[in-house]
């Protein structure tokens, strides 16, 4: 079995977070303090950060993770690493207690044929095509977009970089991976049969996940939309207080 690098801080109700695509869990650096009173795993994904790459599949990926974690956590995922905690949430409806995606969608690339908003196929074409020239600059271009909208778009940029970069840069057969499952994981059909409570945080500034996808999510009895207005793709950096504040009140009802 691949060996994941599961960096574990806190005491208390257990809590994974999964990162997005092109950095590493490094990047959950500020809410360390925040969520100390949680047992918080947090996971570099299949060869990102230091974690060793294996397969090459949502369902894969999935599948490792809940090998290597918790029975009964709640499981938190960011952009790319909320599709992740979807499917396992979906496939180990027993091992997860409860969902929390972050700037996260069930399919991540605009279907302008079906009036579905995401990101326009020609940029994860890009991001395809410029994988195997330069590895460094395709991730300090993604991350800039990540940042777009927001009002402190180069502070974010500059601590995502910063964060990110004290680990080893993703391998590229993880970045292709990923960059696949964005552009062609669609979990629309499944992802209103989910059964666990599930917490949806959006950024309504947010360039890759756009505002427009919000009213066509399903709405399910247990599930629950925190937006934070002024946050782009990455709320809980450029908006740490009132991300972590949504996110307790949640967290407080669920764990209870």
């Amino acid at each position: 079995m691949t060996q994941l690098h599961i960096d574990i801080r806190g005491t208390g109700p257990e809590l994974v977070m999964l990162h997005g695509w092109g950095v590493n869990s490094a990047a959950f650096a500020p809410l360390y303090d925040y969520l100390s009173e949680y047992r918080v795993y947090y996971v570099d994904l299949p060869g990102f950060g230091l974690s060793q790459a294996a397969g090459n599949s949502l369902k894969s990926w999935a599948d490792q993770l809940v090998r290597q974690l918790p029975q009964g956590a709640i499981w938190a995922g960011w952009s790319l690493g909320g599709l992740v905690a979807a499917r396992a949430a979906l496939d180990y409806p027993e091992h997860i207690r409860g969902l929390v995606t972050i700037a996260s969608s069930p399919c991540f690339m605009a279907r302008e044929e079906e009036g579905w908003y995401g990101i326009p196929r020609q940029v994860l074409s890009q991001f395809s095509e410029q994988l195997g020239k330069d590895l460094p600059k395709t991730i300090e271009r993604f991350l800039a977009i990540q940042a777009m909208g927001s009002a402190t778009a180069k502070e974010d940029i500059k601590r995502i970089r910063e964060l990110v970069l004290a680990r080893p840069l993703p391998e590229q057969q993880a970045l292709a991976a990923g960059l696949t499952m964005l552009e062609q994981e669609d979990l629309r059909a499944e992802i209103g049969n989910l059964a666990q409570p599930w917490l949806r945080v959006w950024g309504r500034l947010d360039g890759l996940v756009p505002k427009r996808v919000i009213p066509q999510m399903p709405v399910t009895s247990e599930s629950e939309d925190l937006v934070i207005a002024k946050a782009s793709h990455a709320p809980f950096i450029s908006h740490t207080q009132e991300f972590v504040t949504g996110l307790e009140t949640w967290l407080g009802r669920v764990c209870q």
